[in-house]
Protein backbone atom coordinates (compact mmCIF):
# COMPACT_ATOMS: atom_id res chain seq x y z
CA UNK A 1 0.00 0.00 0.00
CA UNK A 2 1.66 3.18 -0.64
CA UNK A 3 1.90 5.78 2.08
CA UNK A 4 0.03 8.69 2.60
CA UNK A 5 2.10 12.55 2.02
CA UNK A 6 3.13 12.79 5.18
CA UNK A 7 2.25 9.70 6.89
CA UNK A 8 -1.60 10.28 7.81
CA UNK A 9 -3.41 7.76 9.48
CA UNK A 10 -6.50 6.48 10.39
CA UNK A 11 -9.67 4.69 8.67
CA UNK A 12 -11.42 7.53 7.42
CA UNK A 13 -8.44 8.79 5.78
CA UNK A 14 -8.14 7.54 1.73
CA UNK A 15 -7.70 10.09 -0.25
CA UNK A 16 -5.00 7.96 -2.03
CA UNK A 17 -6.54 4.54 -2.22
CA UNK A 18 -4.46 0.94 -2.50
CA UNK A 19 -5.71 0.31 -5.63
CA UNK A 20 -6.31 3.40 -8.68
CA UNK A 21 -9.31 2.89 -10.94
CA UNK A 22 -8.71 0.40 -13.19
CA UNK A 23 -7.68 -0.41 -17.06
CA UNK A 24 -9.13 2.83 -18.35
CA UNK A 25 -6.52 5.21 -16.60
CA UNK A 26 -3.87 2.48 -16.43
CA UNK A 27 -4.14 2.33 -20.09
CA UNK A 28 -4.06 6.21 -20.46
CA UNK A 29 -1.04 6.22 -18.26
CA UNK A 30 0.56 3.68 -20.73
CA UNK A 31 -0.45 5.33 -23.55
CA UNK A 32 1.16 8.98 -22.12
CA UNK A 33 4.51 7.40 -21.57
CA UNK A 34 4.81 5.95 -25.25
CA UNK A 35 3.96 8.90 -27.43
CA UNK A 36 6.27 11.80 -27.37
CA UNK A 37 3.49 14.73 -27.99
CA UNK A 38 3.82 15.79 -23.95
CA UNK A 39 7.33 15.94 -24.43
CA UNK A 40 7.33 18.07 -27.45
CA UNK A 41 4.69 20.56 -25.83
CA UNK A 42 7.07 20.79 -23.34
CA UNK A 43 10.56 21.62 -24.77
CA UNK A 44 8.11 24.10 -26.46
CA UNK A 45 7.19 25.93 -22.96
CA UNK A 46 10.32 25.99 -21.01
CA UNK A 47 12.56 27.56 -23.51
CA UNK A 48 10.75 30.15 -22.03
CA UNK A 49 13.14 28.89 -19.19
CA UNK A 50 16.33 28.93 -21.51
CA UNK A 51 15.97 32.58 -21.99
CA UNK A 52 15.51 32.88 -18.63
CA UNK A 53 18.19 31.37 -17.38
CA UNK A 54 20.35 32.84 -20.03
CA UNK A 55 19.65 36.92 -19.04
CA UNK A 56 19.42 36.14 -15.34
CA UNK A 57 23.71 35.42 -15.62
CA UNK A 58 24.13 38.27 -18.83
CA UNK A 59 25.25 40.58 -16.06
CA UNK A 60 28.57 37.70 -15.31
CA UNK A 61 30.90 38.47 -18.07
CA UNK A 62 29.25 41.50 -18.76
CA UNK A 63 29.79 43.88 -15.38
CA UNK A 64 33.35 43.47 -15.86
CA UNK A 65 33.92 43.98 -19.60
CA UNK A 66 31.51 47.76 -18.50
CA UNK A 67 33.98 48.13 -15.68
CA UNK A 68 36.46 48.11 -18.36
CA UNK A 69 35.04 50.10 -20.58
CA UNK A 70 36.67 53.30 -21.99
CA UNK A 71 33.22 54.72 -23.12
CA UNK A 72 31.96 57.57 -20.56
CA UNK A 73 28.27 56.67 -21.22
CA UNK A 74 28.21 52.80 -20.45
CA UNK A 75 31.58 52.45 -17.78
CA UNK A 76 30.29 51.00 -14.90
CA UNK A 77 30.49 52.17 -11.16
CA UNK A 78 30.60 49.71 -8.47
CA UNK A 79 27.09 51.30 -7.73
CA UNK A 80 26.09 51.17 -11.23
CA UNK A 81 26.81 47.60 -11.30
CA UNK A 82 24.67 46.85 -8.94
CA UNK A 83 21.67 48.37 -9.85
CA UNK A 84 22.09 46.53 -13.14
CA UNK A 85 23.01 43.29 -11.96
CA UNK A 86 19.73 43.42 -9.19
CA UNK A 87 17.43 45.53 -11.55
CA UNK A 88 16.69 42.28 -13.26
CA UNK A 89 15.01 40.94 -10.27
CA UNK A 90 12.92 43.60 -9.96
CA UNK A 91 11.23 43.15 -13.03
CA UNK A 92 10.82 39.52 -12.53
CA UNK A 93 8.83 40.43 -9.60
CA UNK A 94 6.78 42.62 -11.69
CA UNK A 95 6.68 39.61 -14.34
CA UNK A 96 5.52 37.81 -11.00
CA UNK A 97 2.75 40.39 -10.10
CA UNK A 98 1.52 40.22 -13.88
CA UNK A 99 1.14 36.86 -13.94
CA UNK A 100 -1.64 36.44 -11.63
CA UNK A 101 -3.95 38.43 -13.50
CA UNK A 102 -2.55 36.67 -17.11
CA UNK A 103 -2.34 32.96 -16.08
CA UNK A 104 -5.70 33.16 -15.80
CA UNK A 105 -6.87 35.57 -18.01
CA UNK A 106 -5.06 34.42 -21.07
CA UNK A 107 -4.13 30.82 -19.89
CA UNK A 108 -0.90 29.36 -19.74
CA UNK A 109 0.22 29.20 -23.16
CA UNK A 110 -0.72 32.71 -24.05
CA UNK A 111 0.92 34.07 -21.25
CA UNK A 112 4.25 32.19 -22.06
CA UNK A 113 3.94 33.56 -25.62
CA UNK A 114 3.15 37.05 -24.38
CA UNK A 115 6.02 37.04 -22.64
CA UNK A 116 8.52 37.32 -26.00
CA UNK A 117 7.31 40.43 -26.21
CA UNK A 118 9.37 42.73 -23.40
CA UNK A 119 12.23 39.67 -23.95
CA UNK A 120 12.79 40.31 -27.64
CA UNK A 121 12.47 44.27 -26.67
CA UNK A 122 14.85 43.49 -23.60
CA UNK A 123 17.57 42.19 -25.53
CA UNK A 124 17.47 44.53 -28.17
CA UNK A 125 18.22 47.59 -26.19
CA UNK A 126 21.15 45.85 -24.53
CA UNK A 127 22.26 45.07 -27.81
CA UNK A 128 21.92 48.83 -29.24
CA UNK A 129 23.01 50.33 -25.79
CA UNK A 130 24.27 54.10 -25.98
CA UNK A 131 23.70 54.70 -21.97
CA UNK A 132 23.41 53.25 -18.70
CA UNK A 133 19.59 53.56 -19.16
CA UNK A 134 19.25 51.57 -22.13
CA UNK A 135 21.26 48.83 -20.33
CA UNK A 136 18.96 48.88 -17.17
CA UNK A 137 15.84 49.40 -19.09
CA UNK A 138 16.55 46.37 -21.18
CA UNK A 139 17.42 44.14 -17.86
CA UNK A 140 14.42 45.24 -15.90
CA UNK A 141 12.39 43.96 -19.30
CA UNK A 142 13.90 40.63 -19.50
CA UNK A 143 13.42 40.16 -15.78
CA UNK A 144 9.88 40.86 -16.32
CA UNK A 145 9.54 38.03 -19.33
CA UNK A 146 11.49 35.92 -16.90
CA UNK A 147 9.09 36.67 -13.84
CA UNK A 148 5.93 36.10 -16.20
CA UNK A 149 7.54 32.61 -17.25
CA UNK A 150 8.51 31.38 -14.01
CA UNK A 151 5.05 31.70 -12.68
CA UNK A 152 3.70 30.53 -16.17
CA UNK A 153 5.42 27.64 -17.36
CA UNK A 154 6.13 25.26 -14.43
CA UNK A 155 1.84 25.24 -14.13
CA UNK A 156 1.14 24.35 -17.57
CA UNK A 157 3.95 21.32 -17.57
CA UNK A 158 2.00 20.36 -14.51
CA UNK A 159 -0.69 20.46 -15.94
CA UNK A 160 -0.28 18.33 -19.33
CA UNK A 161 2.14 15.90 -17.52
CA UNK A 162 0.74 12.66 -16.43
CA UNK A 163 1.79 11.85 -12.88
CA UNK A 164 4.52 9.00 -13.81
CA UNK A 165 6.90 11.57 -15.29
CA UNK A 166 5.73 14.91 -13.83
CA UNK A 167 8.42 14.74 -11.35
CA UNK A 168 11.32 14.49 -14.65
CA UNK A 169 8.89 17.10 -16.58
CA UNK A 170 8.95 19.09 -13.60
CA UNK A 171 12.41 19.28 -13.37
CA UNK A 172 13.19 20.80 -17.32
CA UNK A 173 12.31 24.24 -16.21
CA UNK A 174 15.18 24.21 -14.31
CA UNK A 175 16.70 22.22 -16.25
CA UNK A 176 16.84 24.67 -19.40
CA UNK A 177 17.13 27.92 -17.17
CA UNK A 178 20.37 25.97 -16.43
CA UNK A 179 21.00 25.19 -19.80
CA UNK A 180 20.60 29.07 -20.70
CA UNK A 181 22.95 29.93 -17.83
CA UNK A 182 25.75 27.73 -19.60
CA UNK A 183 25.33 28.64 -22.64
CA UNK A 184 25.82 32.38 -21.54
CA UNK A 185 29.23 31.22 -19.74
CA UNK A 186 30.39 29.60 -22.80
CA UNK A 187 29.54 32.09 -25.32
CA UNK A 188 30.71 35.05 -22.49
CA UNK A 189 34.31 32.96 -23.38
CA UNK A 190 33.40 33.96 -27.49
CA UNK A 191 31.81 36.66 -27.48
CA UNK A 192 31.74 40.94 -27.07
CA UNK A 193 29.08 41.75 -24.50
CA UNK A 194 26.75 43.28 -27.47
CA UNK A 195 26.92 40.37 -29.57
CA UNK A 196 25.89 37.88 -26.07
CA UNK A 197 22.15 40.31 -26.51
CA UNK A 198 21.72 39.44 -30.30
CA UNK A 199 22.03 35.30 -29.68
CA UNK A 200 19.55 35.83 -26.79
CA UNK A 201 16.98 36.41 -29.60
CA UNK A 202 17.30 33.25 -30.82
CA UNK A 203 15.50 31.06 -28.07
CA UNK A 204 12.22 33.50 -28.00
CA UNK A 205 11.56 33.41 -31.38
CA UNK A 206 12.07 29.40 -31.42
CA UNK A 207 9.64 29.60 -28.76
CA UNK A 208 7.02 31.83 -29.77
CA UNK A 209 6.94 29.37 -33.05
CA UNK A 210 6.69 25.90 -31.55
CA UNK A 211 4.61 27.12 -28.73
CA UNK A 212 2.06 28.10 -32.10
CA UNK A 213 1.88 24.77 -32.65
CA UNK A 214 0.64 23.49 -28.93
CA UNK A 215 -2.50 22.89 -27.13
CA UNK A 216 -3.30 24.96 -23.78
CA UNK A 217 -3.67 23.38 -20.54
CA UNK A 218 -6.82 20.87 -20.95
CA UNK A 219 -7.07 21.64 -17.14
CA UNK A 220 -7.37 25.75 -18.07
CA UNK A 221 -9.89 24.95 -20.61
CA UNK A 222 -12.37 23.17 -18.62
CA UNK A 223 -11.79 25.51 -16.22
CA UNK A 224 -13.34 28.07 -19.22
CA UNK A 225 -15.88 25.53 -19.86
CA UNK A 226 -14.57 25.10 -23.60
CA UNK A 227 -14.82 21.28 -22.87
CA UNK A 228 -14.54 19.96 -26.44
CA UNK A 229 -11.38 21.65 -26.58
CA UNK A 230 -10.23 20.14 -23.75
CA UNK A 231 -10.64 17.16 -24.45
CA UNK A 232 -9.40 17.60 -27.83
CA UNK A 233 -6.19 18.76 -26.18
CA UNK A 234 -5.78 15.75 -24.13
CA UNK A 235 -6.03 13.22 -26.39
CA UNK A 236 -3.18 14.80 -28.34
CA UNK A 237 -1.06 15.60 -25.38
CA UNK A 238 -2.02 11.56 -24.88
CA UNK A 239 -1.61 9.83 -28.37
CA UNK A 240 -3.88 8.76 -30.42
CA UNK A 241 -3.90 5.17 -28.73
CA UNK A 242 -4.44 6.30 -25.46
CA UNK A 243 -7.42 5.91 -23.75
CA UNK A 244 -8.24 9.73 -21.96
CA UNK A 245 -11.88 9.53 -21.18
CA UNK A 246 -11.21 8.16 -17.01
CA UNK A 247 -8.48 10.87 -17.17
CA UNK A 248 -10.87 13.61 -18.68
CA UNK A 249 -13.62 13.19 -16.52
CA UNK A 250 -11.20 12.83 -13.21
CA UNK A 251 -9.98 16.11 -14.53
CA UNK A 252 -13.28 17.49 -15.02
CA UNK A 253 -15.16 16.16 -11.96
CA UNK A 254 -12.43 18.70 -10.04
CA UNK A 255 -12.77 21.68 -12.47
CA UNK A 256 -16.79 21.20 -11.31
CA UNK A 257 -16.28 21.02 -7.61
CA UNK A 258 -13.92 24.19 -7.76
CA UNK A 259 -15.81 26.74 -10.99
CA UNK A 260 -15.05 29.87 -9.26
CA UNK A 261 -12.47 31.43 -8.35
CA UNK A 262 -11.06 31.22 -5.07
CA UNK A 263 -12.32 34.55 -3.05
CA UNK A 264 -9.97 36.32 -0.41
CA UNK A 265 -12.31 34.85 2.64
CA UNK A 266 -12.18 31.53 1.01
CA UNK A 267 -7.77 31.97 0.87
CA UNK A 268 -8.29 31.64 4.56
CA UNK A 269 -9.34 28.49 4.71
CA UNK A 270 -6.61 25.66 5.87
CA UNK A 271 -7.06 23.96 2.72
CA UNK A 272 -6.65 26.39 0.67
CA UNK A 273 -3.67 28.95 2.64
CA UNK A 274 -1.57 25.89 3.79
CA UNK A 275 -0.57 24.87 0.58
CA UNK A 276 -0.25 28.23 -0.39
CA UNK A 277 2.06 28.73 2.69
CA UNK A 278 4.20 26.02 1.99
CA UNK A 279 5.10 27.03 -1.57
CA UNK A 280 5.19 30.55 -0.23
CA UNK A 281 7.82 29.88 1.99
CA UNK A 282 9.73 26.86 -0.24
CA UNK A 283 10.51 29.95 -2.73
CA UNK A 284 11.59 32.67 -0.08
CA UNK A 285 13.88 30.00 1.48
CA UNK A 286 15.18 28.92 -2.09
CA UNK A 287 15.93 32.94 -2.68
CA UNK A 288 17.88 33.21 0.93
CA UNK A 289 20.05 30.29 -0.13
CA UNK A 290 21.88 33.08 -2.34
CA UNK A 291 21.37 31.60 -5.59
CA UNK A 292 20.47 34.84 -7.52
CA UNK A 293 23.44 36.74 -5.59
CA UNK A 294 25.91 34.08 -6.78
CA UNK A 295 25.01 33.40 -9.97
CA UNK A 296 24.86 37.32 -11.07
CA UNK A 297 28.37 37.69 -9.71
CA UNK A 298 29.83 34.62 -10.46
CA UNK A 299 32.51 35.90 -12.07
CA UNK A 300 33.46 38.91 -9.58
CA UNK A 301 33.50 36.78 -6.94
CA UNK A 302 36.14 34.44 -8.49
CA UNK A 303 37.90 37.85 -9.40
CA UNK A 304 38.16 38.75 -5.82
CA UNK A 305 39.24 35.48 -4.49
CA UNK A 306 42.92 34.21 -5.07
CA UNK A 307 41.94 30.87 -7.31
CA UNK A 308 43.95 28.78 -9.53
CA UNK A 309 41.96 29.28 -12.63
CA UNK A 310 41.14 31.89 -14.55
CA UNK A 311 37.54 33.50 -13.65
CA UNK A 312 35.47 32.90 -16.99
CA UNK A 313 36.74 29.52 -17.01
CA UNK A 314 35.54 29.01 -13.79
CA UNK A 315 32.15 30.60 -14.03
CA UNK A 316 32.05 28.34 -17.81
CA UNK A 317 32.80 25.61 -15.03
CA UNK A 318 30.48 25.88 -12.48
CA UNK A 319 27.77 26.34 -15.53
CA UNK A 320 28.18 23.24 -16.38
CA UNK A 321 28.66 21.50 -13.23
CA UNK A 322 24.85 22.73 -12.87
CA UNK A 323 23.60 21.81 -16.00
CA UNK A 324 24.93 17.62 -14.70
CA UNK A 325 23.41 18.32 -11.15
CA UNK A 326 19.47 19.18 -12.93
CA UNK A 327 19.83 16.54 -15.32
CA UNK A 328 20.46 14.11 -12.14
CA UNK A 329 17.90 15.62 -10.30
CA UNK A 330 15.21 15.17 -13.58
CA UNK A 331 16.65 11.38 -13.92
CA UNK A 332 15.70 10.70 -9.92
CA UNK A 333 12.78 12.97 -8.88
CA UNK A 334 10.38 9.81 -9.37
CA UNK A 335 12.34 7.46 -7.74
CA UNK A 336 13.52 9.27 -4.91
CA UNK A 337 10.99 11.64 -4.19
CA UNK A 338 10.89 14.66 -3.99
CA UNK A 339 11.94 15.32 0.38
CA UNK A 340 14.99 13.46 -0.30
CA UNK A 341 16.17 15.09 -2.58
CA UNK A 342 15.48 18.53 -1.13
CA UNK A 343 17.12 17.09 2.28
CA UNK A 344 20.56 15.81 0.23
CA UNK A 345 20.32 19.59 -1.33
CA UNK A 346 20.10 21.83 1.86
CA UNK A 347 23.02 19.86 3.47
CA UNK A 348 25.22 19.88 0.34
CA UNK A 349 24.53 23.98 0.19
CA UNK A 350 25.56 23.91 3.73
CA UNK A 351 28.61 22.77 3.53
CA UNK A 352 29.63 24.31 0.80
CA UNK A 353 28.61 27.89 2.03
CA UNK A 354 30.59 27.12 5.17
CA UNK A 355 33.57 26.12 3.28
CA UNK A 356 33.33 29.35 1.53
CA UNK A 357 33.27 31.33 4.21
CA UNK A 358 35.91 29.92 6.02
CA UNK A 359 38.06 30.12 2.93
CA UNK A 360 37.48 33.83 2.63
CA UNK A 361 37.92 34.51 5.86
CA UNK A 362 41.29 32.22 6.32
CA UNK A 363 42.47 31.91 3.20
CA UNK A 364 45.02 33.47 1.11
CA UNK A 365 44.62 36.95 -0.24
CA UNK A 366 45.17 38.60 -3.92
CA UNK A 367 48.25 41.13 -3.51
CA UNK A 368 46.50 43.84 -4.64
CA UNK A 369 44.32 45.45 -2.43
CA UNK A 370 41.55 42.74 -2.03
CA UNK A 371 39.98 42.66 1.55
CA UNK A 372 36.59 44.03 1.53
CA UNK A 373 37.51 47.41 2.93
CA UNK A 374 38.74 48.25 -0.57
CA UNK A 375 35.42 47.43 -2.62
CA UNK A 376 34.24 50.22 -1.20
CA UNK A 377 36.29 52.69 -3.94
CA UNK A 378 37.83 49.58 -6.21
CA UNK A 379 34.99 48.35 -8.76
CA UNK A 380 35.27 44.37 -8.26
CA UNK A 381 36.44 43.76 -12.17
CA UNK A 382 40.00 45.87 -10.92
CA UNK A 383 40.44 43.70 -8.25
CA UNK A 384 41.40 40.80 -10.29
CA UNK A 385 44.77 42.47 -11.14
CA UNK A 386 47.22 41.33 -9.93
CA UNK A 387 46.29 37.87 -8.22
CA UNK A 388 48.40 36.73 -5.62
CA UNK A 389 51.06 33.39 -6.88
CA UNK A 390 48.30 30.62 -6.43
CA UNK A 391 49.23 28.96 -3.03
CA UNK A 392 49.14 25.51 -4.49
CA UNK A 393 45.78 23.14 -4.55
CA UNK A 394 44.33 25.10 -1.76
CA UNK A 395 43.29 27.88 -4.38
CA UNK A 396 40.84 25.62 -5.86
CA UNK A 397 38.77 25.87 -3.00
CA UNK A 398 36.51 28.46 -4.25
CA UNK A 399 35.84 26.79 -7.27
CA UNK A 400 35.55 23.70 -5.85
CA UNK A 401 32.89 24.87 -3.32
CA UNK A 402 30.91 27.16 -5.50
CA UNK A 403 30.76 23.56 -7.40
CA UNK A 404 29.52 21.99 -4.91
CA UNK A 405 26.61 24.61 -3.76
CA UNK A 406 25.61 24.73 -7.30
CA UNK A 407 25.22 20.74 -7.45
CA UNK A 408 23.40 20.95 -4.19
CA UNK A 409 21.31 23.76 -5.07
CA UNK A 410 20.63 22.22 -8.74
CA UNK A 411 19.74 18.30 -7.33
CA UNK A 412 16.91 19.73 -5.00
CA UNK A 413 16.22 22.94 -4.05
CA UNK A 414 16.50 24.63 -7.71
CA UNK A 415 13.88 22.65 -9.56
CA UNK A 416 11.88 20.87 -6.67
CA UNK A 417 10.58 24.46 -5.66
CA UNK A 418 9.16 24.98 -8.63
CA UNK A 419 7.60 21.75 -9.29
CA UNK A 420 5.86 21.61 -5.48
CA UNK A 421 4.64 25.20 -6.26
CA UNK A 422 2.47 23.88 -9.24
CA UNK A 423 1.83 20.38 -7.40
CA UNK A 424 0.33 21.57 -4.23
CA UNK A 425 -1.34 24.91 -5.40
CA UNK A 426 -5.50 24.38 -5.58
CA UNK A 427 -6.55 24.63 -9.00
CA UNK A 428 -8.74 27.73 -8.09
CA UNK A 429 -5.60 29.57 -6.94
CA UNK A 430 -3.36 28.04 -8.77
CA UNK A 431 -2.38 31.15 -11.22
CA UNK A 432 -2.91 34.02 -8.60
CA UNK A 433 -1.07 31.70 -5.79
CA UNK A 434 1.88 30.90 -8.31
CA UNK A 435 2.31 34.59 -9.24
CA UNK A 436 2.23 35.50 -5.52
CA UNK A 437 5.07 33.00 -5.23
CA UNK A 438 7.09 34.15 -7.90
CA UNK A 439 6.21 37.91 -7.16
CA UNK A 440 8.09 37.26 -3.11
CA UNK A 441 10.50 35.13 -4.66
CA UNK A 442 11.97 37.74 -7.16
CA UNK A 443 11.51 40.45 -4.32
CA UNK A 444 13.65 38.37 -2.05
CA UNK A 445 16.15 38.13 -5.15
CA UNK A 446 16.56 42.17 -5.13
CA UNK A 447 17.08 42.57 -2.01
CA UNK A 448 19.74 39.94 -1.83
CA UNK A 449 21.03 41.23 -4.96
CA UNK A 450 20.87 44.86 -4.39
CA UNK A 451 22.65 44.52 -0.90
CA UNK A 452 24.98 41.83 -1.67
CA UNK A 453 28.11 44.35 -2.45
CA UNK A 454 27.13 47.17 -0.11
CA UNK A 455 27.23 43.76 2.57
CA UNK A 456 30.78 42.79 1.22
CA UNK A 457 31.91 46.02 0.76
CA UNK A 458 30.88 47.08 5.13
CA UNK A 459 31.46 43.44 6.86
CA UNK A 460 33.62 41.37 4.21
CA UNK A 461 32.72 38.95 1.57
CA UNK A 462 32.48 35.68 3.90
CA UNK A 463 29.36 37.34 6.07
CA UNK A 464 26.98 36.86 3.04
CA UNK A 465 28.33 32.93 2.84
CA UNK A 466 28.28 32.36 6.65
CA UNK A 467 24.53 34.08 6.84
CA UNK A 468 23.98 31.71 3.41
CA UNK A 469 24.65 28.39 4.83
CA UNK A 470 22.49 29.41 8.26
CA UNK A 471 19.67 29.78 5.63
CA UNK A 472 20.22 26.31 4.73
CA UNK A 473 20.27 24.66 8.05
CA UNK A 474 16.62 26.46 8.43
CA UNK A 475 15.54 24.63 5.04
CA UNK A 476 16.52 21.33 6.72
CA UNK A 477 14.19 21.73 9.49
CA UNK A 478 11.46 23.28 7.15
CA UNK A 479 11.33 20.13 4.76
CA UNK A 480 11.22 17.39 7.52
CA UNK A 481 8.42 19.71 9.45
CA UNK A 482 6.50 21.25 6.18
CA UNK A 483 7.30 19.68 3.14
CA UNK A 484 4.59 16.95 1.60
CA UNK A 485 5.98 13.98 -0.35
CA UNK A 486 4.04 14.12 -3.70
CA UNK A 487 5.47 11.12 -6.03
CA UNK A 488 3.22 9.66 -7.98
CA UNK A 489 -0.02 11.53 -7.00
CA UNK A 490 -1.98 13.10 -9.63
CA UNK A 491 -2.73 16.74 -9.08
CA UNK A 492 -6.52 15.75 -8.20
CA UNK A 493 -4.86 13.29 -5.23
CA UNK A 494 -2.45 16.06 -4.02
CA UNK A 495 -5.23 18.44 -3.53
CA UNK A 496 -7.84 16.16 -1.83
CA UNK A 497 -5.21 15.44 0.99
CA UNK A 498 -5.04 19.13 1.52
CA UNK A 499 -8.76 18.99 1.97
CA UNK A 500 -9.16 15.69 3.71
CA UNK A 501 -5.82 14.80 5.77
CA UNK A 502 -6.21 14.27 9.13
CA UNK A 503 -2.69 15.65 10.19
CA UNK A 504 -1.64 19.00 9.41
CA UNK A 505 2.08 19.68 8.13
CA UNK A 506 2.02 23.33 9.56
CA UNK A 507 2.10 22.49 12.86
Amino acid sequence: MQEPLLGAEGPDYDTFPEKPPPSPGDRARVGTLQNKRVFLATFAAVLGNFSFGYALVYTSPVIPALERSLDPDLHLTKSQASWFGSVFTLGAAAGGLSAMILNDLLGRKLSIMFSAVPSAAGYALMAGAHGLWMLLLGRTLTGFAGGLTAACIPVYVSEIAPPGVRGALGATPQLMAVFGSLSLYALGLLLPWRWLAVAGEAPVLIMILLLSFMPNSPRFLLSRGRDEEALRALAWLRGTDADVHWEFEQIQDNVRRQSSRVSWAEARAPHVCRPITVALLMRLLQQLTGITPILVYLQSIFDSTAVLLPPKDDAAIVGAVRLLSVLIAALTMDLAGRKVLLFVSAAIMFAANLTLGLYIHFGPRPLSPNSTASLESESWGDLAQPLAAPAGYLTLVPLLATMLFIMGYAMGWGPITWLLMSEVLPLRARGMASGLCVLASWLTAFVLTKSFLPVVSTFGLQVPFFFFAAICLVSLVFTGCCVPETKGRSLEQIESFFRTGRRSFLR
